[in-house]
């Protein structure tokens, strides 16, 4: 079995003069991450593998949501950023096979495309909500019935739960 984790960067600002993929997060997105990270901990969910967007968003996120998880290999991939769904399963395809369960740390429309597509059961209210929303700091947890990453595809997956940061606390929105 292979699990999936495609976690939306936490919220970032639009600051004029600063470039889209040198964004940083803003206060929401700083106490978003660190709690999408404690919320995959306490379910036990842990990556032995982070491929993350080079945006400085996506690196913040993946700073914050790891400190809870402790010291996954983290692997920056520039492939992801502000990638369509095909180009992120690429991604995802060359990962090692060593890796049990990846995490992606990525941007949407793609990734929120991502896991629609890959998530062929599961609830499906879930998988409704997921079609309709993928709001930033949330996360899809997919699992997989296949020995290694370059066997998924659409429809493969089972979606094993869908959460949003609201979802943790309703403070923290998204």
């Amino acid at each position: 079995m292979r699990r999936l984790i495609l976690l939306r960067h936490a919220k970032s600002d639009r600051p004029a003069g600063v470039a889209d993929h040198e964004r940083q997060l803003n206060d929401r997105g700083r106490r978003a991450a660190p709690a999408v990270g404690a919320h995959l901990a306490e379910a036990g969910i842990k990556p032995d593998l982070a491929l993350v967007s080079t945006a400085t968003r996506t690196q913040e996120t993946w700073q914050a949501v790891a400190a809870a998880l402790g010291t996954p290999e983290m692997r920056s991939h520039r492939e992801i950023y502000e990638a369509p769904a095909e180009r992120i399963l690429g991604v995802i395809r060359g990962a090692p096979d060593t890796a049990r369960t990846v995490i992606v740390v990525g941007h949407n429309p793609g990734l929120g495309d991502l896991a629609t597509a890959l998530a062929g059961a599961g609830p499906r209210k879930e998988r409704t909500r997921l079609a309709t929303e993928f709001p930033t700091a949330a996360y899809a947890v997919i699992d997989f019935d296949t020995a290694d990453w370059s066997a998924i595809g659409p429809g493969q997956g089972r979606l094993e739960r869908f959460v949003r940061p609201r979802d943790i606390d309703p403070d923290l929105g998204g």
